[in-house]
């Protein structure tokens, strides 16, 4: 059981880092934050940071210099990112908004009725740093974070794993009509109560209510980016 519970602990961990680099949209060559803003950012101690690096490192994700940092490496499935890349060319970020509409709310009404009391922290975790973001950049790796671990809280891998892939196509996708007035999001910014909402009504185990808030929340990002629902 604690050899499940480590594998599933460094399985989490590999995901977060990959989910932060694809997030930050980083090229290969590109160098990632340093260790100590990556631990704050993910939210996870040094070890687990390293042993999830070294893993990346194994599969060619990333490569390491000692004493300049750590590196995106190219990308090994040429495949997959060939197809994602034909697909976010056929595909408008509506379309793409649409699709979460479709899937994101029952995954957090799974989340309601699934999440553990660990799942449920991360998700709390996530929505709070979101919440303090600095800048733009930081508050959109911080959202996908937040939304990944509600899907992590359903303990549904299917799930996960088609999440992942909708993830994907979403970054292939080209967003240049979305316009930023402000270095950071506001406070009054909506997401961070519709955030709230979300998690509360998860860790109430109230699933009617999860998925309802996830509705709204994906509705109202729509609307604010695209005058459309």
């Amino acid at each position: 059981m604690l050899a499940k519970l480590e594998s599933s602990g460094r399985e989490d961990a590999i995901a977060r880092v990959r989910a932060l680099i694809a997030a930050g949209d980083y090229a290969p060559g590109d160098r990632l934050p340093p260790e100590r803003e990556l631990i704050d950012h993910l939210g996870m101690s040094r070890t687990t940071l390293r042993r999830a690096l070294e893993a990346l490192e194994r599969d060619g994700a990333i490569w390491r210099h000692v004493g300049k940092g750590t590196f995106v490496a190219e990308h090994g499935d040429a495949g997959a990112t060939g197809s994602i890349a034909e697909l976010g060319r056929q595909l408008t970020p509506v379309r793409i908004m649409r699709a979460r509409l479709c899937v994101e709310p029952a995954i957090a009404r799974e989340a309601a009725m699934n999440a553990s009391g660990e799942a449920i922290i991360r998700v709390k975790l996530a929505k709070d740093r979101a919440a303090v973001a600095s800048n733009w950049a930081d508050y959109e790796t911080q959202d996908d974070l937040f939304h990944r671990s509600i899907v992590e809280a359903s303990d549904n891998i299917l799930l996960l794993a088609l999440f992942d892939q909708l993830n994907q196509v979403r970054r292939a996708v080209a967003w240049g009509s979305v316009v930023r007035i402000s270095e950071r999001p506001p406070r009054e910014h909506t997401s961070f109560v519709e955030h709230d909402r979300i998690a509360a009504a998860i860790e109430a185990r109230d699933p009617a209510a999860a998925q309802q808030a996830m509705h709204q929340h994906i509705r109202s990002v729509s609307a604010r980016l695209f005058e459309e629902v």
